[in-house]
């Protein structure tokens, strides 16, 4: 089976870590993987690289396309003579505009993904869809001695650190509320989620004492699951599927958007003061990179038996 997975190039960093990743993970199950990485910025800039597209797909015989977001699936949906499935992330369907765009293309698509039932819901898909989150490659992600990891990130060994999930400046984030509960908590640092290698992220995440998300909106956050596969302490916002990944695991809290809350949360979380048992959570949930290939590759195999 070939498959031709279409995602935005624009980052600097090149195709986002969850999606090569699970590229990878198909790849170990047998998949031909290709990538046809989209250059520009909103929906005209996305559609100008159809002609490339065609281009691709005249030259190598592909069995299927799998677009990542809302815009990839509907530049992908363009072309007729391949099956498309789109897995939709969150942000293609919480932003209003991009919404309408992702509808279209899930109507003229062979399948589509959701990452989290609410997405689903709110895209109000009925016919041709399924739930499948990313999945998070256990070997990338595991648990390290924090004395080693602080050492080396070049952390200050009696320092107590949060871990900010995401950019300070990508709104959606709400780093601000961060911000001010931080300031109500002169003995932590926190630390911005952002330029890191994947094996940095990993040893951030061992060495820290927490990770915050203070999301206004998330699909199935990707960095709950490395945070939980790395045995970290977590206080989130209920957004997406944090609160049923975390469940009842100890060390693990969902606060609200009151800043007086989530500094208490911050508080328990740091009382803790131990490693959870999150990366057992995240197996028994079967939210490992290969048994959610595996899933991905049933609905592969259900489009081409269609065709």
């Amino acid at each position: 089976m070939k498959v031709l997975i279409v995602c935005s190039g624009n980052s600097e960093f090149g195709i986002s870590p969850f999606i090569k990743e699970q590229g990878e993970s198909l790849e170990k199950i047998g998949v031909s993987i290709d990538y046809f990485l989209i250059k520009g910025h909103g929906l005209f800039g996305y559609l100008k690289n159809l002609p490339r597209l065609n281009k691709q797909i005249k030259k190598i015989k592909y069995d299927l396309i799998h677009a990542h977001y809302g815009l990839s699936g509907m530049l992908s949906v363009l072309q007729r003579k391949i099956p498309v499935i789109i897995t939709f992330h969150g942000s293609d369907i919480n932003n209003s505009y991009i919404r309408k765009f992702s509808k279209i293309a899930m109507r003229l698509s062979s399948y589509n993904i959701f990452v989290h039932k609410s997405i689903k819901d709110k895209a109000n898909a009925t016919i041709k869809s399924s739930i499948i989150p990313c999945g998070v490659n256990l070997d990338n992600f595991q648990v390290i001695n924090k004395s080693k990891a602080r050492i080396e990130m070049h952390l200050n060994s009696e320092q107590k650190y949060v871990l900010f999930a995401g950019s300070f400046d990508n709104w959606v984030k709400n780093s601000e509320l961060a911000f001010k509960v931080i300031k109500t908590l002169p003995e932590i640092e926190m630390i911005e989620l952002k330029g890191y290698t994947r094996d940095q992220v990993c040893l951030l995440m061992n060495a820290v004492n927490l990770l915050l998300l203070t999301s206004f909106s998330e699909g199935s956050p990707q960095v709950i699951k490395e945070a939980m596969a790395c045995n970290l302490p977590i206080v989130s916002t209920d957004v997406g599927d944090v609160k049923e990944i975390i469940g009842d695991t100890e060390g693990c809290y969902i606060c609200s958007y009151d800043p007086t809350d989530v500094a208490e949360k911050i508080k328990m979380a740091l009382s803790f003061g131990k490693r959870t048992n999150g990366r057992k959570r995240i197996i028994e949930l079967g939210l490992d990179s290969d048994s959610i290939a595996k899933k991905i590759i049933d609905v592969y195999q259900e489009v081409l038996y269609k065709k």
